[in-house]
């Protein structure tokens, strides 16, 4: 089932750019060729999830300085299994931020990336499939940093002020500092936020509809 999910997403969403189209049909392929794609076991490469993770307000976005890669990104990881993309991007998201209060934003893809993996002690060289999702934290809680992070930072719509220049990283950058977005009103109904659409755009590339934010 979550297969046949996760492949209508692929087949819905609209690629960004060159690097995304690639990325969309090189998924397709694999979760074709591959039945275990969402095994950590499968020696060549597999599915990964992750989130560009935004604060209550919209106007920051945490990235983790990984440990073993010692490179800062979104917060994600392996699916291990887990062919549910969307609740394997959540539960990577609050484990490596310590935050619970979590919703998704939309439910369509927000960038998909294919990259290498170098080899380490324990595995070959291999390739992650990544499926991202835009979350934003519901509250101000504070972060706690998992083990497999150096540090965890909020970054405003500054480009410069970014660690990184890792072209998906900028990327979601890009995409998120084009998303015009509107809070809901907290005089609407519970009832009636159901169906409050709280984006007018996500730089044309999906239409934001929420649940209960």
């Amino acid at each position: 089932m979550h297969r046949n999910y996760l492949s209508n997403l692929l087949h819905n969403y609209s690629p960004s750019d060159a690097n995304e189209v690639v990325a969309k049909q090189r998924m397709l392929d694999f979760m074709l060729n591959n039945p275990d794609c969402f095994e950590r076991t499968l020696s060549q490469g597999h599915f990964t999830a992750s989130c560009w993770l935004v604060n209550k307000t919209m106007d920051l976005a945490l990235l983790t300085h990984h440990a073993k890669l010692n490179i800062w990104l979104q917060l994600g990881g392996h699916c291990d299994g887990d062919s549910d993309i969307v609740a394997v991007a959540l539960k990577e998201a609050q484990e490596e931020s310590g935050l619970l209060n979590i919703k998704l934003v939309s439910e369509q893809i927000f960038d998909l990336d294919v990259h290498a993996i170098p080899a380490n002690k324990r595995e070959a060289e291999h390739l992650h499939y990544d499926v991202r999702f835009l979350m934003r934290v519901q509250d101000e809680a504070p972060l706690i940093i998992s083990p497999e992070s150096k540090d965890l930072r909020w970054f405003g719509k500054d480009v410069k002020a970014l660690p990184t220049t890792e072209l998906s990283i900028l990327r979601m950058f890009n995409k998120w500092l084009s998303t015009t977005l509107s809070l809901p009103d907290p005089h609407i109904k519970e009832d009636d936020r159901e169906t409050q659409i709280i984006g007018s755009k996500l730089n044309n590339y999906f239409d934001v509809r929420v649940t209960k934010l």
